[in-house]
C-alpha cells in the first residue's frame, strides 16, 4: 500500500530510465477451486503481489485430485523449473491451460507475463470427445463403411473392364495393318538387341537363350501333350514363379537319353542370340532331366498350334494370306541371311524340314519357325566333307528334287539354302489353296493331297516329283484375283526345278511387301462406286515344269527386281 501512495503522490514524477517495474500477479497458496478444468474461470485469488525480480512472471496451476479441484497462483523465474517444468508459454498476455507431468503429480499449468494480474483469469483448451453424442451415427457410419469400399471396388472393375475390351477390340481391329511385319524383318536395334520378350508369345519368360546351369531343375509342371514326332514329345506346362501362386504357360520339349543328339542340335541353334526374331520361335532354355533321364527344351507356348492345323480349322481372308505368307518368307529370310540389319555378321541357318506342322501360328495371327533338330549351321569352318556327312533329311513330301536325287551341290553353301525355298513354296501353295479369295475353297490338303500317300516315302516322291516333274495344282480360278496371281508366280518360282532358278527368301520378303503396299494403295484409290475387280483376265504365260497355266498380268503391282543368289 505505501508503494502505491507513493506512486500516485509522485504520478507526474518521471521514472529513471534505469528503474524496471516487476511484474504484478495474484499470489495465493493452494486453494480449493470451483474451476472445473474447462472453458474459462477465474482464480478467485484475493491477494496480488509484485514479484520479487524482474524476470518472474505470473503462473496459476490447476489440480484435479480424487475429490475437489485446487488452484496455486504464484510469480516464478521461467528459467528454472517449477515442479520439474519449464515453463515455455510465458510470454502471452493470456494464461492458456496446459496439462504437464509435474512431480507432484499430471496438472494445468499456465504463465504470462505484460499484463498485471494475467493469471487470474485461466483458459482451458477444450477436449473433443472421442465418441459421438448419438451412437446411432456410430453405428450408421460403421455399417455404411464395406458398402461404399464395395461400390468403389465394383466402380473400378467395371471401369478396367471397360478399358480392356475398349483396347482388345482397337487391337482385333487394327491387327491385320499394325501387326503386319516389315518386309526386313527386325530393324538394327531390334535384331541387335537381345532377349526382348516376344510381344505375340502367349509366354513372357524371361529366362536367357542358354542351358540351364541352376542345381535344380526349374519349378515346371506338365499339363498336356500337344504334340508328338519322331524325335521328342511336346507338352504344354506350367512354369511356377517362386515368390507366389501364379505361373506362366510354356510349352516342353522333351527328348529321350537315346536322342542326346538332336536334341543337343537345337539346342545349339536356339542359344545363338543372333537368331531372336520375331518369326522364330522364342526360345527360353534347355535343361538335362537326369531323374526322368530326358532332355527338356522350354519354348513360348502358342495355343492356336501349328499351321497346318490352323488351314484345317479355317478358311483364311486375303489379308490373312498376305500376313501369313509374309511372316514365313522374314522367318526363313532371317535363318539364311548371313548378316543382320545393322551390319554385324550372323551365322546362316538351313532349316531344312520347313513344312506346315513346323510353324506356329502366333496370337495376333503371325507366324514363328520351329523345331530345328535337323538345322544346320553354316559355318564358314565347316568343309565339304562336314556338308557330306549331314545326310539326305526332312520330311519326304517336301523334298527338294535335288534333295530326293540326293546331287546336293556341296561346294556351294547356298545349295542348302534353295531346299529350304522350295519347301516354303509348297507351304505357300498350301496357305493360298485355303484362301476364300481363290473361289471354291476345298479341304485342307498338303502339297501333291492324293498324287501320293499320306506319308509318302522317298521313292514315292522321286517319282512324282523327278520322273513326272509333278507340282500342286494352280487352278485358273486362283489367277483370276490379282494378289493371288503374284503369289502364284513367286511360287513357281520358289518351286523350281533348278535350284539356281529360285528367289531367294529376302526376294520373296521383298516381292510380298510392295505386293502388300500396291494393294493398299489400290484400296485407297477405290471407292464404294468403283472396286476393285476380283477377276482380271489379261493373260501371260508363266512357265511351271509339265505344263502351261495362265496367269494374269499384273499390273500396277511391280515385281521385286530380285536375284537368286544373295550374293547377287
Amino acid at each position: 500500500c505505501g508503494i502505491q501512495q507513493l506512486m500516485l503522490s509522485c504520478g507526474s514524477c518521471s521514472m529513471p530510465p534505469y528503474f524496471q517495474m516487476s511484474q504484478l500477479c495474484m499470489f495465493c497458496d493452494v486453494k480449493l477451486s470451483s474451476c472445473s478444468g474447462t472453458g474459462t474461470c477465474m482464480s478467485n485469488c484475493t491477494i496480488t503481489s509484485i514479484c520479487m525480480d524482474s524476470n518472474e512472471v505470473c503462473v496459476s496451476i490447476w489440480r484435479k485430485n480424487e475429490t475437489d479441484f485446487s488452484i496455486e497462483t504464484l510469480c516464478h523465474d521461467p528459467s528454472t523449473s517449477l515442479y520439474g517444468v519449464m515453463l515455455d508459454d510465458y510470454n502471452s498476455s493470456t494464461c492458456v491451460m496446459k496439462e504437464k507431468n509435474t512431480t507432484s503429480g499430471m496438472a494445468h499449468i499456465c504463465s504470462c507475463t505484460d499484463v498485471d494480474e494475467c493469471n487470474d483469469q485461466l483458459l482451458f483448451t477444450p477436449v473433443v470427445d472421442p465418441t459421438p453424442d448419438d451412437p446411432l451415427v456410430s453405428v450408421i457410419l460403421v455399417s455404411l463403411l464395406p458398402l461404399l469400399v464395395m461400390g468403389v471396388v465394383v466402380a473400378g472393375m467395371f471401369y478396367w473392364h471397360r478399358a480392356y475390351r475398349r483396347r482388345v477390340s482397337q487391337e482385333w481391329e487394327s491387327s491385320m495393318k499394325k501387326r503386319k511385319p516389315k518386309a526386313g524383318g527386325l530393324d538394327c536395334s531390334d535384331a541387335c538387341a537381345i532377349m526382348m520378350d516376344d510381344d505375340g508369345s502367349d509366354s513372357s519368360s524371361t529366362h536367357a537363350n542358354h542351358l540351364n546351369h541352376n542345381t535344380e531343375p526349374l519349378p515346371i509342371e506338365l499339363d498336356m501333350l500337344v504334340g508328338k514326332g519322331r524325335f521328342a514329345q511336346v507338352y504344354k506346362a506350367k512354369l511356377k514363379q517362386t515368390t507366389s501362386d501364379q505361373f506362366e504357360t510354356v510349352a516342353v520339349k522333351i527328348f529321350p537319353y537315346e536322342e542326346y543328339a538332336s536334341w543337343k542340335n537345337e539346342k545349339d541353334i536356339f542359344s545363338d542370340a543372333d537368331l531372336r526374331h520375331e518369326n522364330i520361335l522364342h526360345f527360353l532354355t534347355a535343361e538335362e532331366r537326369k531323374v526322368e533321364k530326358q532332355y527338356w527344351l522350354i519354348t513360348a507356348f502358342h495355343h492356336r498350334g501349328n499351321l497346318q492345323e490352323h488351314l484345317t480349322r479355317h478358311v483364311i481372308s486375303w489379308e490373312e494370306l498376305q500376313v501369313l505368307g509374309l511372316c514365313l518368307a522374314q522367318g526363313v529370310a532371317h535363318l539364311h541371311s548371313d548378316r543382320l540389319l545393322c551390319g554385324r555378321p550372323k551365322v546362316a541357318i538351313v532349316h531344312r524340314d520347313l513344312k506346315s506342322s513346323n510353324i506356329l501360328v502366333k496370337n495376333d495371327l503371325t507366324l514363328c519357325l520351329c523345331d530345328f533338330g535337323l538345322g544346320l549351321r553354316l559355318d564358314s569352318n565347316l568343309s565339304v566333307d562336314d556338308l557330306a556327312n549331314s545326310g539326305q533329311v526332312g520330311t519326304a513330301r517336301y523334298m527338294a528334287p535335288e534333295v530326293l536325287e540326293a546331287r546336293l551341290n556341296l561346294e556351294n553353301i547356298e545349295s542348302f539354302k534353295q531346299t529350304d525355298i522350295y519347301s516354303m513354296a509348297l507351304v505357300l501353295w498350301e496357305m493360298t489353296s485355303r484362301c476364300e479369295a481363290v473361289g471354291e475353297v476345298k479341304d485342307y490338303e498338303p502339297a501333291y493331297g492324293a498324287k501320293v500317300r499320306e506319308h509318302p516315302c522317298v521313292e514315292s516322291m522321286k517319282d512324282s516329283v523327278l520322273r513326272d516333274r509333278g507340282r500342286p495344282e494352280i487352278p485358273d480360278t486362283w489367277l483370276r484375283h490379282q494378289g493371288v496371281a503374284v503369289i502364284c508366280a513367286t511360287i513357281t518360282e520358289c518351286w523350281d526345278h533348278d535350284p539356281e532358278a529360285r528367289l531367294t527368301a529376302h526376294c520373296v520378303s521383298e516381292r510380298l511387301s510392295e505386293l502388300e503396299d500396291e494393294m493398299d494403295k489400290l484400296s485407297s484409290r477405290s471407292s464404294s462406286a468403283e472396286k476393285i475387280p476380283a477377276e482380271l483376265k489379261i493373260p501371260m504365260e508363266v512357265g511351271i515344269p509339265g505344263e502351261e497355266v495362265k496367269i494374269s498380268q499384273i499390273q500396277d503391282v511391280p515385281a521385286a527386281d530380285c536375284s537368286v543368289s544373295d550374293e547377287k
